[in-house]
């Protein structure tokens, strides 16, 4: 059921070929039109400025540097999510003091964030924070939902059969649960990367993505900025699909034990 459900949702989520073509024939004859590579460059001299970056050794540390602390921010705020979900399904007290700071965290603009954050935490470690304040509200919500709308006959029936709660949670809620935990995961990683590199292009960490984007937009090295940009792109999605198809192995390989 698992499986069937995550091979759906990838046929809808699958990217064509021809409209990535499209996309970027439009934005090679926008360039084109406008004639300023400064103000629109171009898709081949991005591409071009990619490779030359792809053959420096700041560029890999840079990458590193971001990678580490904003996918440690989102491993951290799922982690911490899940658990705060189990508890606040199990105990109502934990679910109602919750519910103020969650939302007090959906509601606040990511920039009001950065800039109280950045008054207690270091600018090298404001990535990290961040991207776990912009993902846990996002995983505790999905997975609550996943625990309260597991089957209750279900659960009615493993406590007639008096079934050990590692069994519940194995058959019962993981089935249910895992849908909603891999929605979270995916919008909670696109949030993280949005808001880490903008904690980062605020902060201005050295060695960083978000220093290298800072210095492209101060000299108006519009390539830079657009390849540092796809960068960003592909680190997201990347991540993304080798983290729920992990999570999609793990799951099933601790279903058939």
């Amino acid at each position: 059921m698992i499986s069937t459900t995550a091979d759906k949702n990838r046929k809808k989520t699958r990217i064509r070929l021809w409209s990535v073509a499209f996309w970027l024939l439009l934005w090679e004859i926008v360039s084109r039109i406008i004639g300023q590579e400064i103000l629109l460059v171009s898709p081949v001299s991005v591409i071009r400025r990619l490779f030359e970056l792809g053959t420096e050794a700041d560029f890999w540390s840079s990458v590193a540097y971001s990678f580490g602390r904003i996918i440690g921010g989102f491993l951290l705020a799922a982690c911490c999510g899940v658990l705060l979900a189990g508890a606040g399904a199990a105990c109502r007290f934990v679910r109602e003091l919750a519910a103020p700071a969650m939302a007090a965290v959906k509601a606040t603009p990511v920039a009001s964030f950065i800039i109280l954050v950045l008054i207690w935490v270091p600018s090298r470690n404001l990535s990290v924070v961040i991207s776990f304040l912009m993902v846990l509200p996002v995983i505790y919500t999905n997975v609550l939902n996943g625990i309260q709308s597991t089957d209750r006959k279900l659960l009615e029936m493993t406590e007639v059969f008096d079934v050990s709660p590692w069994r519940r949670i194995k058959y019962i809620y993981m089935s249910s649960v895992l849908p909603y935990f891999r929605a979270g995961c995916s919008l909670g990683l696109g949030l993280c990367w949005k808001a880490g590199v903008a904690a980062e292009v605020i902060g201005i960490p050295a060695g960083s993505i978000g220093e290298k984007l800072y210095e492209a937009k101060v000299y108006l090295e519009t390539p830079d900025l657009f390849s540092w940009t796809i960068v960003i792109i592909i680190l997201s999605i990347a991540f993304e699909k080798i983290f729920l198809l992990l999570t999609d192995l793990l799951v099933g390989r601790v279903e058939r034990r």
